[in-house]
């Protein structure tokens, strides 16, 4: 029969990957790093894409890169919400029932997971073919460069079930905490999207340039390639778990399990995305130097934000199995310990640009005024990352425990701090340094907030231990 048909309960096998012995056992801060070192390595080769799509798609014309500036957002919200926060909720899922010793409840999430993907990622498609160009318009495309974003899009989200469905599929390897297979794929990936991007998109010997359409197929046959390899690894039960086929059945409740932890979650890369466009709105009255300081800012953000998810997604799988098994005070002392590692890390690297920011801005800009705004805006804010990082450890932490809501809050509390003070700011007529200030104090309420919804939230299964 094969390896995917139905089987009892038994002792998982031992893949290349934690056991769920030593998540449940291990010592914490070694066992959290070893699996934070590979998501670093992948979330690194992200930032790798974004430069090198970069680069080539300059060589299109200023109207592509302003179409994929137009775009990117949209892009970057999927992968966030299929990635970030519903393959946050798979994983936590399924290291639950691991940790509960039911390996049998495991492979149907698995299956469960696999048709949300699908349902999300048609979603997607349906809702970006058929008003896609219309929101593109709504966010200031026109003429030439709608047109390139158009097509697009039209290619990146007619293959939107394919990203959810990578997505998800790491989610499920990282339930099991193998981390290093998603990882290393994730670089794979990386590469084959860079060399296929530039390759169809700019067209290479027999290849025509296909333009922004090609680089966006470049996308999807990376992503192809990987779920291919991680349908292999599962199905063959060399990941310990495999999908059930056999006699499947929907389970509402699986369903439940998983959408309850990741529906709620992608609330968060939703509100992430409207505060930044709040920021960017309020700055955008001081000019174009002020808003590009803005710019430099979150681009620091989002590379520390890398590193700070590599240490929450490393804790998801430590955390759920220990609630399985209905060890909380571990799972709470793995979320703590999360939070000072990546609290320490950031801040360290945070306060060292904020100290010395010249090099950081040099990257990007030569203009004076621009440089001017920038250093004030890295000496305001910079060193408040570190607490940008514990919210991320907070967030991720409760994922694992299964309950996401209260990190949810904080970001709306983060949200409606800064447009209440933005107001307030705007009719008192204040400095760009005032709102400066505003985006360093919301920053310092979201980190003290996400520990204190972690803090007073009740952890533990009430129903995980049943099938």
């Amino acid at each position: 029969m094969p390896r995917w048909g139905k089987r009892r309960d038994g002792p998982l096998p031992q893949p290349p990957r934690l056991a769920a012995k030593e998540l449940l056992d291990g010592p914490i801060l070694p066992t959290l790093l070893s699996l934070a070192w590979p998501n670093a390595l992948a979330f690194s080769a992200g930032t790798l894409v974004a430069v090198a799509e970069t680069s080539y798609i300059g060589r299109l014309g200023i109207e592509a890169l302003a179409a994929m500036a137009l775009v990117f957002p949209l892009v970057m919200l999927t992968i966030s919400l299929s990635g970030a926060a519903m393959a946050g909720g798979v994983a936590s899922a399924i290291a639950r029932s691991l940790g509960a010793g039911h390996r049998e409840r495991a492979e149907n999430l698995v299956t469960h997971a696999l048709l949300i993907a699908i349902f999300f990622g048609l979603v997607f498609m349906l809702g970006m073919l058929v008003g896609g160009r219309q929101l593109l318009e709504q966010l200031g495309g026109r003429g030439d460069v709608l047109a390139q974003a158009t097509a697009y899009s039209r290619i990146y989200f007619g293959g939107a079930v394919l990203i959810w469905l990578v997505n998800v599929l790491a989610g499920v390897l990282r339930g099991t905490g193998n981390m290093k297979l998603p990882s290393l794929l994730i670089v794979n990936s990386a590469v084959i999207q860079i060399i296929l991007g530039r390759t169809l998109g700019l067209g290479l010997g027999p290849v025509p340039q296909f333009g922004m359409p090609g680089v966006a197929m470049g996308s999807l046959i990376a992503a192809t390639i990987n779920i291919g390899a991680m349908c292999w690894y599962l199905f063959s039960g060399r990941g310990g778990i495999a999908p059930r086929l056999h006699g499947f059945r929907v389970q509402w409740a699986l369903f439940a399990d998983i959408l309850k932890v990741g529906a709620v979650a992608c609330l968060s890369p939703l509100q992430n995305a409207l505060t930044n466009l709040v920021l960017a709105h309020l700055l955008a009255a001081f000019g174009t130097a002020t808003l590009a300081a803005y710019g430099i800012g979150t681009r620091l953000e989002y590379v520390l934000a890398t590193i700070a998810f590599s240490f929450g997604i490393g804790s998801v799988p430590i955390i759920g199995v220990a609630i399985g098994a209905g060890r909380i005070a571990r799972a709470r002392l793995v979320a703590w310990l999360t939070g000072l590692v990546a609290f320490t890390v950031i801040g360290a690297i945070a306060g060292a640009v904020a100290l010395l920011p010249d090099p950081w801005i040099s990257l990007f800009i030569r203009d004076t005024g621009a440089y001017a705004a920038s250093r004030q805006f890295l000496r305001t804010v910079a060193p408040f990352y570190a607490f940008i990082a514990l919210a991320s450890a907070m967030y991720f932490s409760s994922q694992g425990a299964g309950n996401v809501v209260g990190p949810v809050l904080a970001q709306t509390a983060r949200l409606v701090f800064i447009g209440l003070g933005g107001w307030y700011l705007l009719s008192q007529e204040a400095t760009a340094e005032s709102f400066f200030a505003l985006t360093a104090t919301s920053m310092i309420l979201l980190g003290l907030l996400s520990c204190a919804a972690v803090a007073v939230t009740r952890w533990g299964p009430k129903t995980d231990a049943k099938r």
